[in-house]
């Protein structure tokens, strides 16, 4: 599950592009453009490409198809890694902030070199699990997604759970195995070319992308970083806690 919209500043009225009341009181000056990832939604379900080069490629490609200037890039979940890679490989031409929610960066992976980071052998079993049963693995995921034995009932009803599961199951079988394996992505180097403003803002009590090995660890590698902890928080705090995520990101977008 990730959202990866792009915010464009309006430079005129009446410039096209439908805009979405996600900051409350500027939706008259932004454009805001959300997409569905390659797999999922209503894009198309190749059975290639679900790897952050091909992931960033097609944020390239709707840039420069929509002649995107002055741009925000906002990225949550795995949609971090697409706004990362662009930056790295592309760079902030286009782009003058970006914004990680819930951020995959920099490095999840154990090595020689980050020793303290999360086994190999814990995303082989992900994928094993994803191709064995993927209803089931889907089901688990969203539960820490949530961190629903703390939120279900109260700020995630049955409703909104099933509705982010539909979406989910909806999507292409290949991408959600293939998928996991991207969690691995080494995103040091593109991180070390940022030269954009960067807002992060993370829950404490993420399941999925735990603080000590992503935003707590991005605010020691980029020097314009902004870092935004709510407290309680899961992965979800795009759901769970909304109005202190759009809160951090009208101010960041003064």
């Amino acid at each position: 599950m990730s959202l990866l919209p792009v915010i464009q500043r309006l430079t005129r009225e009446g410039k096209q592009g439908r805009n979405y009341a996600v900051c409350e009181g500027r939706t008259r000056e932004l454009r805001v453009i959300a997409y569905d990832r390659r797999g999922w939604g209503h894009s198309s379900q190749p059975a290639i490409g679900y790897n952050y080069d091909t992931f960033a490629a097609d944020l390239h490609a709707l840039m420069e198809k929509l002649d995107l200037r002055d741009a925000v890039l906002v990225g949550h979940s795995m949609g971090t890694g697409d706004v990362t890679r662009y930056l790295g490989r592309y760079g902030s031409g286009r782009v003058s902030k970006a914004v990680l929610i819930s951020p995959m960066p920099p490095y999840l992976l154990s090595a020689d070199d980050d020793p303290e980071g999360i086994p190999a052998s814990m995303f082989d079993g992900f994928a094993a699990a994803a191709k064995t049963d993927r209803p089931s693995w889907l089901k688990g995921f969203l539960d820490n997604y949530y961190n629903m034995d703390v939120y279900g009932g109260t700020l995630v009803t049955d409703q909104a759970f099933q509705a982010s599961f539909n979406v989910a199951a909806a999507g292409s079988a290949i991408a959600a195995t293939e998928c996991i394996p991207a969690w691995e992505t080494d995103f040091r180097a593109d991180v070390a070319r940022f030269d954009v403003p960067v807002l992060v803002i993370q829950g404490d009590q993420d399941r999925v992308l735990p603080i000590q090995f992503t935003g707590q660890r991005l605010t020691a590698l980029v020097k314009d970083l902004t870092f935004v902890v709510i407290e309680g928080g899961p992965h979800a705090v795009i759901w769970t806690h909304a109005d202190q995520v759009n809160a951090a990101l009208a101010d960041f977008l003064k």
